[in-house]
């Protein structure tokens, strides 16, 4: 019989070729997990925001870059391009807006500055000069004054600034124009095609500011319902451990009341955007600056409670053992409320807050009141005033929540929200 023998591989370079391989694969998913952790840190509507414009201003170039279109066009071409870096903002609201502001002031300002520069070129040339002087005073003047009346100023700003700078130049450069008229033409075309261009890329993949403040308006109700459990949780833990200092995170509350700006800016461009989604034409967004005002002040009340628990003259433990029960029950409460009326706003449904937020808001009144008159409060002054005036924090949250749980019910009946029964 003959017998095949059969090669057997090297263990060691087996071995070592596993080694390589293994090697490879922790380098390959080493490098694959840092960069999911780095495009992770990058905020993906800032990156599209950054891709859209860079599309806008490679189409407004090609009038520069296709021998055709630049010879329709012109040196006036830098106008398209200008417009686009000027007009494209974050969100497609304020792109609208601005878009809509500036084509609005541009023909006014140009349309009144060509009369008046040919009512100049007729007045010969010292009453030229004058009615050139008399004109820019009068009329710069009065728009002026108009951008500081706040409901012009909020809306209609970046508006009435360009009507300004287009009747100036125009009437300033229009007495020593001839061909002014066809000038402003052309500029007008141009600022028109670079108009276009910043809203058809605007509209591809959409940033809305009606989404953002939809969405921050709801998350507000999470930050504060965190808050105040946290709060009312570090108050009774520092009064068993003295040496332990507060270490409660406020920066949801700090967030939240210094929100202001932003949500009027948001709201401001959401009124400027399409009907999209569930949100129409006359959506309430007045509505959600009167809510985000009320959860500003709840938040501050949340701070001041902080200040609280850093005060060096604090009840005694056993004191604020007395209450610690109702106290957290009364905040586990509170959170859960805020929770539900933020998923009421987040969900778009209505809140029926007289009939299911109501009668627990009454319960919780008559707790604190009861805690307020009972005989805990008058064994020492100081240590009394300290307690008395966390319980009556406590109560001004109270307060607030229900004035919210009211507000969100007003936006659920003016946006006509589908109903929603919440949780007695």
């Amino acid at each position: 019989m003959s017998s095949n023998v059969v090669p057997l591989p090297n263990r060691e370079n087996i071995s070592h070729n596993d080694q390589n391989k293994q090697k490879a694969k922790l380098s390959l998913i080493d490098i694959v997990s840092s960069l999911k952790e780095r495009t992770g840190k990058l905020d993906t509507k800032k990156v599209i925001h950054s891709v859209k414009v860079g599309i806008a201003l490679v189409l407004v170039s090609l009038l520069y870059l296709l021998d055709p279109l630049f010879q329709k066009v012109g040196q006036n071409a830098m106008w398209a391009v200008m417009t686009v870096v000027v007009l494209f903002e974050f969100f497609a609201g304020a792109t609208l807006s601005k878009g809509i502001n500036r084509a609005i002031g541009t023909v006014l300002g140009g349309g009144l500055g060509c009369l008046a520069a040919i009512l100049a070129d007729n007045s010969g040339k010292i009453g030229g000069a004058l009615v050139v002087g008399i004109s820019v005073i009068v009329i710069g003047g009065g728009a002026t004054y108009a951008r500081l009346i706040p409901s012009v100023k909020k809306r209609y700003d970046y508006g009435v600034m360009i009507f300004i700078l287009t009747f100036s130049l125009v009437v300033v450069s229009g007495v020593r124009a001839d061909k002014i008229m066809k000038l402003a033409g052309e500029r007008l075309s141009n600022i028109g095609m670079g108009f276009a261009v910043c809203i058809f890329t605007s509209f591809i993949y959409p940033i809305r500011a009606s989404d953002e403040l939809h969405s921050s308006t709801a998350s507000k109700f999470d930050k504060l319902a965190s808050s105040i459990q946290g709060c009312l949780e570090e108050y009774f833990e520092i009064a068993n451990d003295k040496e332990k200092q507060p270490t409660m995170d406020v920066s949801g509350c700090k967030s939240v009341l210094h929100s202001k700006s932003s949500d009027e800016s948001l709201a401001n461009f959401s009124k400027w955007e399409p009907w999209h989604g569930k949100f129409g034409f006359f959506y309430p967004w007045e509505k959600y600056l009167i809510i985000g005002e009320v959860l500003r002040e709840l938040a501050a009340i949340v701070l001041s409670v902080k200040g609280c628990i850093q005060s060096v003259r604090q009840p005694s433990p056993t004191q604020r053992d007395s209450i610690r029960e109702p106290c957290e029950t009364i905040g586990l409460s509170l959170a859960t409320i805020l929770t539900e009326l933020g998923e009421s706003i987040r969900d778009m449904k209505l809140c029926l807050a007289k009939i299911s937020i109501s009668p627990r808001i009454q319960c919780m009144r008559q707790e604190l009141s009861l805690l307020v008159s009972s005989n805990t409060l008058e064994n020492n002054s100081t240590e009394s005033l300290g307690l008395a005036s966390f319980i009556f924090q406590i109560l001004e949250m109270v307060e607030k929540v229900e004035l919210l749980a009211t507000r969100v019910e007003e936006l659920g009946e003016i946006a006509r929200f589908p109903n929603k029964k919440l949780d007695v």
